[in-house]
């Protein structure tokens, strides 16, 4: 799969090392007019309990939006419907982000590896 995203201009990154990507990309967008970056911050190799936070805080550093997308292996459909702006509070804004996810009843390629319900479920 790396092969065509590098073809398209994907940076590989390597989670091994620490490299300061999070301020490389803040960086990167206050430099350039015309740049999109897309994070799948869910774990595709394994089932990871929770998010990291470099996309929201890549988001919230360089004054962008986030967009909320998904694939759908099973009906085979993609889509971005829904845009936010990161208000400071993490909590709040990935909650939202969650409930944006669960209302989609989205299928994964790997839904085993996916922790819709293991984090922010309320009781």
């Amino acid at each position: 799969m790396s092969r065509p995203l590098k073809k398209l201009g994907a940076i590989p990154v390597n989670r091994g090392h620490k490299n300061n990507l999070v301020e490389q990309m803040v960086e990167m967008f206050s430099q350039c007019e015309n740049t999109h970056l897309v994070i799948c911050p869910e774990g595709t190799r394994k089932k990871v309990k929770h998010w990291k936070k470099g996309f929201y805080v890549i988001a919230e550093g360089a004054h962008l939006p986030i967009a909320l997308g998904f694939i759908d292996y099973k009906k085979k459909l993609c889509s971005l419907e829904k845009v936010i702006y990161p208000s400071g509070d993490y909590e709040k804004d990935l909650a939202e982000i969650w409930d944006y996810y669960r209302s989609r009843k989205v299928m994964g390629k790997h839904p085993e590896q996916f922790n819709l319900y293991d984090e922010y479920e309320k009781d």
